[in-house]
Order: structure tokens, then C-alpha cells, then sequence
């Protein structure tokens, strides 16, 4: 059983390791598809900006 989770723990390092590609819009993996729905997440707030700025 510790050989067996040593593999597992190896895999969701290369996986917490895996950063956002532009790629991945295209990519057919949950990761992919995670990674390229975040990143568009973050880029929609970061555009947008805060809500203090529209009550001014």
C-alpha cells in the first residue's frame, strides 16, 4: 500500500506543478479545462476592476 500512495503523491506533484498555457482553451483534460476557465475567471475580475471604482 506505501509503493501505491508514493506513486499517487509523484502524479499530483507533475499536476501542482502545472501552470496555465493558452493551450489548454483547447485542451480536452479537467485540468486543461480548469486552468483556461480560471485564467479567463481571473482576467474578467482583473479588467473589471473593483466595485469602489464604479460608486465614485
Amino acid at each position: 500500500m506505501d509503493k501505491k500512495k508514493r506513486i499517487v503523491n509523484k502524479e499530483d506533484l507533475l499536476i501542482a506543478g502545472r501552470t496555465f498555457d493558452s493551450s489548454d482553451y483547447d485542451g480536452t483534460s479537467q485540468l486543461e479545462q480548469g486552468l483556461a476557465i480560471t485564467h479567463e475567471q481571473v482576467g474578467d475580475d482583473y479588467t473589471e476592476g473593483t466595485v469602489d471604482q464604479l460608486s465614485k
